[in-house]
C-alpha cells in the first residue's frame, strides 16, 4: 500500500515534527515545508496563484497547515488534484476559502482550546498576555532601552505611566473585556470603549460579566461606552480587538489618528488592515502619537523592504514603534496540543471515523 503524502507548512518553531513523527512511518510520508511561499495579505481571494506554490503543493493527499499563514483561496484549492483533507491549527482561519473545499468535497479540520478554563475566565489566554505585554513595553520604553544600553548608551527619555491613565478598547468582545480589565485592575486605568454598534447597556453586561462593578467607586461606569470622537480624544492607550471583516477593515484612518493626544499610545494585535497602513505610517512619520506597537501586518511574513523594518523609529522627530511577528497566539503549550490534534485528526479519516472540530 502506498503511503499518504503529508505536508506540515509554516511551522517556523518546528512544533509540529514531535507530534508528527508519532505516525506510523509506513502508512504516513510527511514533509515539513516551513519557509512560506506566498504570503498572507489578509485579503479576499488573490486573482492568480503563484506557480511555485502549486508546484510544491500537488504531490500531496494531506496538508497541515497553520492559521493565516500560507493562504489557500478557491484558485489554489481547484489546482491541487491529490489533496483529500486539509487540517489547520485554531477554529478560525480567514486565510481558507471553505466553501472551495466543500465544492470539492475536502473535509477540512480545526484545532481547539484545550486549555483549563480557569485561565480563559481569567484572562490568561495568549493573546490578552501578549497585547498587554506590549503595551507595557511601549510604556516603559523597553525595547528601546535595551537596544540603547546594549549599544553603550543610557536613559533616552522618560516611562509613561499607567495609574489614572485611560484606556480604549475597540471591541469589547472577549479578548478586548480581557485587556480592559487588567488594565483597570491591576494598573488602575480607566476604560472607555467605541465599536460601531456598542451601546452603554452592552458595555454594563460585559463589565458585570467580567465580575466587574457596573459603577466604579468614583461613580463612574466602569466600562463607558463613548462617541468615536471622543474614544479617539480622550484616550491615552488604544487597543483594537476587532475580527476582521468588510465592515471593520480600514476602520481606524487618518481622520481617527489625527484627534489622538500626542502622549497617546496605539497598540494592535487583533489585525494589520483595521487601521488604514498608509494613514498609521504617515502619523508616527511625523511624530503625531508617542508610539505604535504592532503585532499584525497588511501583509504577512512582513516584507524585508517594509517601512516599519526600520531602526530609526523614535528618532528625528517620529513616534516610538514596537514590533513583534505576529506572536499573539504563538505559545509552545498551545501550538504543540493543536498539532496533536491534527496527528488524531489524520488518524481518525485514514480509519473512515469522524472528524473533530470539522470546518468544511
Amino acid at each position: 500500500m502506498e503511503s499518504i503524502k503529508v505536508a506540515v507548512l509554516d511551522d517556523y518553531q518546528g512544533l509540529s515534527k514531535p507530534q508528527f513523527v508519532k505516525l506510523d512511518p509506513a502508512k504516513f510520508d510527511v514533509t515539513y515545508l516551513e519557509d512560506t511561499l506566498l504570503p498572507y495579505s489578509h485579503k479576499d481571494t488573490p486573482q492568480t496563484v503563484q506557480h511555485e506554490l502549486v508546484q510544491r503543493l500537488s504531490p500531496y493527499q494531506v496538508i497541515s497547515t497553520m492559521r493565516e499563514r500560507t493562504p489557500f483561496p478557491a484558485d489554489l484549492v481547484q489546482q491541487l488534484p491529490n489533496l483529500k483533507l486539509l487540517l489547520t491549527t485554531g477554529l478560525r482561519n480567514a486565510a481558507l476559502d471553505l466553501e472551495a473545499f466543500r465544492k470539492r468535497g475536502i473535509p477540512v479540520a480545526g484545532s481547539s482550546e484545550r486549555s483549563p478554563k480557569a485561565s480563559k475566565s481569567l484572562g490568561f489566554d495568549s493573546t490578552t498576555q501578549h497585547c498587554v505585554a506590549m503595551i507595557m513595553a511601549l510604556a516603559r520604553g523597553i525595547a528601546q532601552d535595551d537596544l540603547s544600553v546594549k549599544t553603550g548608551g543610557w536613559q533616552r527619555r522618560t516611562a509613561m505611566g499607567l495609574a489614572g491613565k485611560t484606556v480604549g478598547i475597540l471591541g469589547l468582545g472577549r479578548l478586548g473585556v480581557n485587556v480592559a480589565k487588567i488594565m483597570n485592575v491591576a494598573f488602575g486605568m480607566r476604560v472607555i470603549a467605541w465599536s460601531t454598534n456598542l451601546t452603554q447597556e452592552a458595555a454594563d453586561e460585559k463589565a458585570q460579566g467580567a465580575g466587574l462593578p457596573v459603577v466604579n467607586s468614583d461613580g463612574e461606569k466602569t466600562f463607558k461606552a463613548v462617541s468615536r470622537d471622543e474614544f479617539f480624544r480622550t484616550a491615552d492607550v488604544i487597543s483594537l480587538h476587532l475580527v476582521l471583516s468588510d465592515r471593520s477593515r480600514g476602520i481606524v484612518s487618518a481622520s481617527d489618528l489625527s484627534k489622538m493626544k500626542p502622549s497617546a499610545m496605539l497598540v494592535n494585535t487583533s489585525r494589520g488592515p483595521l487601521i488604514v497602513e498608509k494613514d498609521l505610517l504617515e502619523t508616527v512619520k511625523a511624530g503625531h502619537i508617542r508610539g505604535v506597537a504592532l503585532d499584525v501586518f497588511d501583509l504577512e511574513p512582513l516584507p524585508a523592504n517594509s517601512e516599519w523594518r526600520s531602526q530609526d523609529w523614535g528618532k528625528n522627530g517620529t513616534s516610538e514603534v514596537l514590533l513583534t511577528p505576529h506572536m499573539g497566539y504563538v505559545e509552545g503549550d498551545h501550538l504543540s496540543d493543536w498539532y496533536q490534534q491534527q496527528v488524531e485528526n489524520l488518524e481518525r479519516w485514514t480509519q473512515g471515523q469522524e472528524l473533530t472540530d470539522r470546518l468544511a
